[in-house]
Formats: C-alpha cells, sequence, structure tokens
C-alpha cells in the first residue's frame, strides 16, 4: 500500500502541493502514467479481483464471524450493522471522503475537499497502472469493513441510530485523517512509518474505537454469565474462512500490481494467520484441555491482523514470529485480561484488532527484511517510528470515538431500552426474526 499509494499521488517533478490544489485527478498522477497507452491488464485484473476479495471480507465473512458469536436474537442486527456500514461507508467514501483522504494537501493530517464527489474523475485516468476509478474502489472496502469491525465490540445492545451517527463521526474525524498520515503524504509518511496494508488506518484505529465504545456504552445485562454465548459456531468458522480468503486481497492487493511484492504479501499473509491458528490453538488446549472451533477462527484473524502492516516489508521467518507472538498476547487479552478489567468488549473487537494492529505495527520494524528500510533508517529507528505511529493512532481514534459517542448519546442516546435488549435486537429493533419458533 504505501510505496504504491504515495507513488500514485506524488506530484510531478517541479511542481509543489500547493500548486496542484483543484486539479482533475489525472493531473495528480505521475507524468509516466499520463502518457501510458492505458493500464496494465494483468494489474487491472488483479485490482479487481482484490477489490472483490476485501468486500468478501465484510459481506458476508464478518457479517458470518460476528453473526455466529452473538445470541440467536440478536443475529440480524449484526448482519443489518454490516450491511449498512457498507451503504453508508461507500457513500461518504465518495461524496468527500476519498478527497479528505486523498486529496493534495501538504496538511500532515488531512487532505482537502478538491475532489468532492470524485470531481474530475474520467474513465481514462490512471493510478500508476490500474485505472483511477478501480484504486478508489478498492480503497472504498476499506473504509466499509472498518467501521463494520466495530460494531462488534458492542454487539446487542447500542441503538442502530447511535451507531450510525456515531460511525460516521468517528469515520471523518478519525479515519479519514489516519489514512492520510499514513498513505497519503501525511505525518506517518514524513516519518517513515511502514503501513502495507492498513496497521493503524484499520485495526489499530478501529480497536481503539471499539474499546471506548463498549466503554462508553456499558456492558450489557447479565455479562459476565453462562447465557452470553455464541448461537451458531459454524457461522463464526465459515465467517473467518472468508476473511482469510479476502485478506489475500486485503495485503496483497496493497502492492495495486501483480508483481513480486503482491507475491511476498501474499506468502506472509497466508503464514502468519496459519501460525496464528497453531498457536491459539495449543493455548486453548493447554490451558482449557480443548481446542476449540471460536479459537482456531479467533487465532487466524489475529495472525492476520498483526501481519497487515509488515505484509510488504517483512520475511517469511517474520511473518511466523508476528503471527505467533499476535495470537499468544491475543489469547490472553481475550480470556484474562478483559475479564480482569470487566470491560465488555463483546465480540473481542480490541482485544484482537487493537492489540493485534499494536503488536503488528510495532513488529513490522523489529521483523523488517534487509532493503525494506527507508534510506537512512535503521531497525531500531523503524521501530521507534512504528510505536510513534501507534502512540498518534490510539490517542486520535480515542478521542475521536468519544466525540462520536458523546454526539450520539446526547441526540438519540446510546444504548436501546431494558426491554429491547432483554428481547433481542431482531425483533425490537428491526421487525424480524432469524429463526422462527413457527416454522
Amino acid at each position: 500500500m504505501n510505496e504504491a499509494v504515495l507513488a500514485a499521488w506524488r506530484p510531478k517533478v517541479g511542481l509543489s502541493l500547493k500548486s496542484i490544489l483543484g486539479m482533475s485527478w489525472a493531473l495528480a498522477l505521475p507524468a509516466a502514467a499520463q502518457e501510458s497507452a492505458g493500464p496494465d491488464s494483468g494489474d487491472t485484473a488483479w485490482m479487481l479481483t482484490s477489490t472483490v476479495l476485501v468486500l468478501l471480507m465484510t459481506l458476508p465473512g464478518l457479517a458470518l464471524f460476528y453473526g455466529g458469536l452473538v445470541r440467536s436474537k440478536n443475529v440480524l442486527s449484526i448482519l443489518v450493522q454490516c450491511f449498512a456500514m457498507a451503504g453508508l461507508m461507500s457513500v461518504i467514501w465518495v461524496a468527500f471522503g476519498a478527497s479528505l483522504a486523498t486529496g493534495p494537501s501538504e496538511n500532515l493530517f488531512i487532505g482537502d475537499l478538491s475532489q468532492v464527489m470524485l470531481k474530475g474523475l474520467k474513465p481514462e485516468d490512471l493510478n500508476g497502472t490500474i485505472p483511477q476509478s478501480v484504486w478508489l474502489t478498492f480503497q472504498m472496502t476499506f473504509i466499509i469493513i472498518t467501521p463494520a469491525l466495530i460494531v462488534g465490540a458492542f454487539a446487542e445492545r447500542m441503538k442502530f441510530s447511535a451507531i450510525l451517527i456515531f460511525t460516521t463521526i468517528w469515520t471523518v474525524l478519525s479515519y479519514l485523517p489516519v489514512w492520510h498520515m499514513a498513505w497519503g503524504g501525511g505525518l506517518f509518511h514524513h516519518w517513515n512509518v511502514l503501513d502495507f496494508a492498513g496497521g493503524t488506518v484499520v485495526h489499530i484505529n478501529a480497536g481503539v474505537a471499539g474499546l471506548v465504545a463498549c466503554m462508553m456504552v456499558g456492558r450489557r445485562r447479565g455479562y459476565p454469565g453462562p447465557s452470553l454465548v455464541p448461537h451458531h459456531v459454524p457461522f463464526t468458522v465459515m465467517g473467518a474462512g472468508l476473511l482469510w480468503v479476502g485478506w489475500f486481497g486485503f495485503n496483497a492487493g496493497s502492492a495495486c500490481a501483480a508483481n513480486d511484492s503482491a507475491g511476498m504479501a501474499m506468502l506472509t499473509t497466508h503464514i502468519a494467520s496459519a501460525t496464528g491458528v497453531l498457536v491459539w490453538m495449543g493455548m486453548e488446549w493447554m490451558i482449557q484441555k480443548k481446542p476449540t472451533a471460536v479459537g482456531v477462527a479467533t487465532g487466524a484473524v489475529a495472525g492476520l491482523v498483526a501481519i497487515t502492516p509488515a505484509a510488504g516489508s517483512t520475511t517469511v521467518g517474520g511473518s511466523m514470529a508476528i503471527g505467533a507472538i499476535s495470537a499468544f498476547v491475543c489469547y490472553f487479552t481475550a480470556t484474562k485480561v478483559k475479564h480482569a478489567l470487566k470491560v465488555d468488549d463483546s465480540l473481542d473487537v480490541f482485544a484482537v484488532h487493537g492489540v493485534g494492529g499494536i503488536l503488528g505495527a510495532v513488529l513490522t520494524g523489529v521483523f523488517v527484511r534487509e532493503g525494506a528500510l527507508a534510506e537512512g533508517m535503521t531497525v531500531a529507528s523503524q521501530t521507534w517510528a512504528q510505536t510513534k505511529s501507534v502512540l498518534v493512532t490510539v490517542a486520535w481514534s480515542a478521542v475521536a470515538a468519544s466525540i462520536g459517542l458523546a454526539v450520539a448519546r446526547f441526540t438519540v442516546g446510546l444504548r436501546v431500552s431494558e426491554e429491547e435488549e432483554m428481547a433481542g435486537l431482531d425483533r425490537m429493533v428491526h421487525g424480524e426474526e432469524a429463526y422462527n419458533s413457527e416454522s
């Protein structure tokens, strides 16, 4: 993601960023891309495929993964929330999000509004070797899945209207600025931070927002208790499988071409996830005496989360280490730490995405392969740069989430009524039931 995206947005030699404000998408592209006769068919085909794979991660991957983990009376609420994020975030991205994230700007924290409603975009415009329209759609799938990840933290108890208000505000205040800082030539770029596919932008960002949200909304009634168990584990395992497959588009697609970088990212992604499965399964086997289906599914996701920022810059051995460390730490966070702190992170959004994202971002510097360091950087300085990006993202997302939740609480309230929570959100909020007792 980092080099390919930045190259596509780097202005022509001799032009300052300020001089290209308000120009069309085509004029913001490198001269070589403008002179190209057309897109590379192989790269374009891969990016079209990657875009579909990343959308598959949310619909139906994440929807099934989360849907199986909640109680049967709330499964439809999760599916609706995932679909709603797909609709809402797509419109936000096209309307102004892409411009704020990627718009040419000297600001270290945010873009500009020169490309509202994708002004000036033409079918023939290129981003490197692929159509600009394909790249924008690929990035759209990222903005879809990020707030969709957050809903798992407060599952089964937050008002649907409050979710829409909160995620909209948080996306504007946190997702778009962090995107710009990491990939739009902003602060993290100036620090030479490596974030190949979204360790800061997606996982830390979403994980921290989820933690703040579940704390502000409060614990589910009956937490902790034997009634708060997954209603359909096969859904969860199928969803995790779809996430694993879709993640190849997420990480390997972030090379923005069908090249050696994509191939290496695909390999490291798979190995990290496979290692995560084994480590989580082993921990359960030793401590709980039984390896569970939910455990192996969660271990896979923990490995995938952690490798995301490092997929394009680590070695195969590094990917195994990153997957193993993430699964080990995330396991204890999900099974011990959150219960000790009495935090009802319903579906372990912070425990897996927040903690896994933080570990992955820092370990990207530790396990960087030779040749992947920026000029003048050492392993120590790279690790410090990665750590600084983590600290900024954590603080930024926490503040943005607090603001979004405060607005939602003031306008519509955050939490459903006790009656709605006890009866289930499917019937009380959406007027439907997943399992009709009369059928």
